[in-house]
């Protein structure tokens, strides 16, 4: 069961230069996120998934990599992040590193050489055409920030693809001496005692190799898989993947691949079902997701560090999201997402966040938390594009957020000092001195969760109720489980449930207030209440 560790994980994705900065300079250091960990130990994390620190001019948030094989020294140093992999390991926190395959920055050596001279060993290491016209479509991650994903280069004399900013050219992962490259800097990472990757836009890797006629387009997958399991049979491949749920087995390959993917069609039709005030999208979707094999797992989300995607949405579904959510153009991204944190959508109110979160924590699948969502930071729409998302973490009303002593010096422009969800009133300190915050609701509900082996490793029942508003499930493992219900609307709901026969018991689990007796004939539930009960052997 070791081993498995993931299935009953709560995942902590956080940036590094975004966390804490323990020297002064405005950007957040691995110093500084060692002395956090004790606080994350207390919140309940069982794995960091930590975004890309590695040397990049940041144009693009750190996934502009300039060199695979370091730390970015205004972080910190390689042996600053080996002692907190260690420290974390210690406190039973796994560390994944956010390996980016798909392109590098265009200051890195190697398209810097392959700019320079055409039979320079690096030059096929990029993907190049001296047509665009003529070169079979491609997809464009930002499509309405460029209007074509290939862009000339003067010196190189020929135009080169980027599927996301043009300062991110694509690499040509086909190319078997790049490709062994890649493999050793996964070997290099590995051999620091990291519990293995999460994969950027493992997606666009295996088009690659499709487009260019490999037989077998998974292998790159496949091979880092491998490479991480024999390193530590506990290691984990976790995957950006947005695909068609149809090639996601391909994905999973019998748990020889990838061993999580981030599941991209829940986290839009939760916010579906909510403007909707109506199960039926959550239903619909939990009914079509292809069940893992034992050894994976899907990693659930309600918001990540990039835009709100709701792409997998029809039309008529994304502007019902639009219109309850981002009614603003200026909340929306690339038009398909909203580029808010989960407060500032929900307008601060409480009882819709608690409803979000106690969906994620209940659902079969693998929690995946974004730094300062358990304080409910907000954003800043002033910032171009994901940038109003990544904003530093709160940690206390003082000046600079407790983040940094430079905010005062203007080296934290980022950080969100007024309004709303300004560090005054948004921030750890004040919540860790409330019983009754947003944090220390996060904490029991992570703790009631962890009581709970049969949400991570047991089966989806998926059950009825008489109200349309109601959203009833259960995870059931070894005859015993949870029965959860959501009531998405802002109206009380008294329903009855249906199709399921077992006998419900309430033992302190997540709920928004003290029901007493439950009747399964006449359950109630507060507007947006929500409710998680026992059944089977204790």
């Amino acid at each position: 069961m070791e081993d498995l560790w993931y299935k009953n994980a709560v995942i902590y994705c956080l940036a590094v230069e975004t966390f804490v900065d323990s020297d002064g300079d405005g950007f957040g250091d691995f110093e500084g996120l060692l002395g956090q960990l004790d606080y994350l130990s207390w919140l309940g994390v069982d794995c960091l998934w930590l975004e890309p620190f590695f040397p990049s001019p940041w144009n693009d948030h750190g996934y502009d990599v300039a060199d695979y094989r370091t730390v970015d020294p205004r972080l910190g140093t390689l042996e600053q992040f080996e002692r907190l992999n260690r420290e974390a390991e210690a406190r039973g926190i796994r560390v994944l590193v956010d390996l980016v395959l798909n392109h590098t920055s265009d200051e890195h050596p190697w398209f810097k050489s392959a700019c320079a001279d055409r039979s320079s060993e690096h030059r096929d290491y990029y993907m190049w055409t001296d047509d665009p016209a003529s070169e079979p479509p491609q997809p464009n991650a930002f499509p309405t920030r460029q209007a074509s994903p290939w862009t000339y280069d003067e010196q190189a004399g020929q135009y080169y693809l980027h599927r996301f900013y043009s300062h991110e050219p694509d690499l040509n992962v086909a190319h078997p001496e790049l490709a062994d490259e890649l493999r050793d800097i996964a070997r290099f990472w590995l051999e620091r005692g990291i519990a293995g990757f999460r994969v950027d836009a493992a997606h666009f890797l295996v088009q690659k190799l499709e487009q260019s006629g490999d037989p077998d387009p998974h292998r790159l997958l496949r091979d880092l898989h491998r490479l991480a399991t024999d390193r530590r049979a506990d290691a984990v491949l976790l995957a950006e993947a947005d695909v068609d749920l149809g090639q996601v087995p391909d994905f999973f390959a019998g748990g020889q691949e990838c061993t999580l993917l981030l599941n991209f069609v829940l986290d839009c039709n939760i916010f579906l079902a909510l403007a909707r005030q109506e199960a039926e999208p959550l239903r619909r979707v939990l009914h079509s997701l292809p069940e893992p094999p034992e050894a994976c797992q899907w990693a659930n989300f309600v918001r990540n560090q990039d835009e709100l995607n709701l792409a997998r949405l029809s039309d008529e579904e994304r502007d019902h999201v639009f219109d309850a959510f981002a009614r603003s153009p200026k909340e929306r991204a690339f038009g398909r997402g909203i580029r808010r944190r989960v407060p500032a959508m929900l307008r601060g109110d409480r009882r819709r966040i608690e409803l979000i979160y106690s969906l994620l924590f209940s659902l079969p699948g693998t929690p995946v938390l974004g730094y300062g969502d358990e304080i409910g930071m907000g954003d800043d729409l002033d910032l171009p594009e994901r940038m109003s998302v990544r904003t530093p973490m709160q940690w206390s009303a003082d000046p600079g957020a407790g983040f940094s002593s430079a905010a005062n010096d203007g080296l934290t422009p980022y950080l969100i000092s007024t309004g709303d969800y300004g560090h005054e009133r948004v921030n750890l300190d004040d919540q860790r001195r409330d019983p009754q915050s947003l944090v220390n609701w996060v904490r029991a509900t992570i703790q009631a969760r962890r009581r709970l082996p049969e949400i991570g490793l047991g089966r989806l029942v998926l059950f009825e109720t008489d109200s349309p508003s109601v959203f009833a499930h259960a995870c059931e493992w070894q005859g015993r489980g949870i029965a959860a219900f959501h009531n998405l609307a802002s109206e009380p709901r008294t329903f009855r449930a249906r199709g399921f026969d077992r006998e419900l018991r309430d033992d302190s689990l997540p709920c928004d207030s003290d029901y007493g007796e439950l009747d399964p004939s006449n359950v109630e539930l507060a507007p947006y209440g929500y409710r998680w009960l026992r059944f089977g052997d204790s």
